[in-house]
């Protein structure tokens, strides 16, 4: 990227029982475009004693959209969804005025050693849609358009890019982008992208501006415009970005809105168990204390 305006390593974090490289927000950048949040789940080897148990919790105002590498994760929300994640392709959950849901180890995993890897984003809804109702899309990997520039793979996983476009129902100008590059390969995606932008490397190296930068480090761009780089062979990279929205965005623990009250209703609503129960997973989550 040949105009980097930030260069961060993903930092550890909590969620429960299971430890993530969180990539975004950071103190010096709170979102890339209208993504909000960026976490790097895994790699993890799980021992048959070992699942991922995230309980039911709430949303508001943005949409999730889990992407995963390897292993599995069964998804159950207050809309009546249950359905099993697997690699390639992708959940997309919009929470809007609220939505609840639980990820878990599949049934028949949970007694077995097992590895996960995968992202875990969340996308800012625009202001005028964060009250809409809740939705859950799911997308096979065979439905995710790929590509092929030489050496180059692409995959949009989801928004617009490129002249196409994922059949992911997302909200705003975005995009998420796999590219992997079997050769040392120069990446020049000028023009074809806009807004902010994240590069995110999850293997390999890239070159930029005479730095090579490495796995687990995220590049941003607060102009997309002039994207190129060089890729290593056997290198993966994701880029995620689009317009930012111009009104600043809150966050509070799983919560995001464009009003700060919001927020504080949505805390007390989930402390007095008012949000939606989710069919099959009677856990709940409470609200951290500060």
């Amino acid at each position: 990227m040949s105009n980097i305006d930030f260069i961060r390593e993903e930092t550890a974090a909590n969620i429960g029982n299971f430890m993530v490289g969180r990539l975004l927000p950071f103190r010096q950048k709170r979102s890339i475009g209208p993504f909000v949040f960026i976490d790097h789940m895994g790699p993890a080897c799980l021992a048959d004693h070992e699942n991922l148990d995230v309980g039911p919790h709430p949303h508001i105002g943005l949409s999730t959209l889990t992407y995963l590498f390897d292993g599995s994760i069964f998804h159950r929300d207050s809309l009546g969804t249950a359905m099993e994640i697997k690699p390639g392709a992708v959940n997309w959950m919009t929470a809007g005025k609220g939505v609840v849901h639980s990820e878990r180890t599949p049934e028949y995993l949970r007694q077995k050693d097992k590895f996960l890897h995968g992202l875990q984003i969340w996308v800012a809804l625009p202001k005028d849609l964060e009250f809409m109702d809740p939705e859950f899309h799911h997308t096979e990997a065979s439905d995710i358009p790929t590509w092929k520039d030489a050496d180059v793979s692409y995959k949009l996983i989801a928004g617009e890019a490129f002249g196409k476009k994922s059949p992911v129902p997302v909200y705003s100008k975005l995009y998420m982008i796999e590219v992997k590059a079997e050769k040392d390969s120069l990446i020049d995606i000028r023009g074809e992208l806009y807004g902010e932008s994240g590069l995110y490397i999850l293997e390999g190296e890239v070159d930029s501006n005479g730095f090579t930068y490495g796995p687990k480090q995220i590049l941003i761009t607060l102009d997309a415009h002039l994207c190129t780089f060089e890729m290593k062979a056997g290198s993966t990279v994701y880029i995620f970005g689009g317009e930012p929205f111009p009104e600043e965005r809150f966050i509070s623990w799983n919560f995001v809105a464009s009003d700060k009250s919001t927020i504080d209703e949505a805390k007390e609503k989930w402390i007095n168990h008012e949000f939606p129960k989710v069919p099959g997973d009677d856990g709940y989550v409470p609200l951290p204390v500060r």
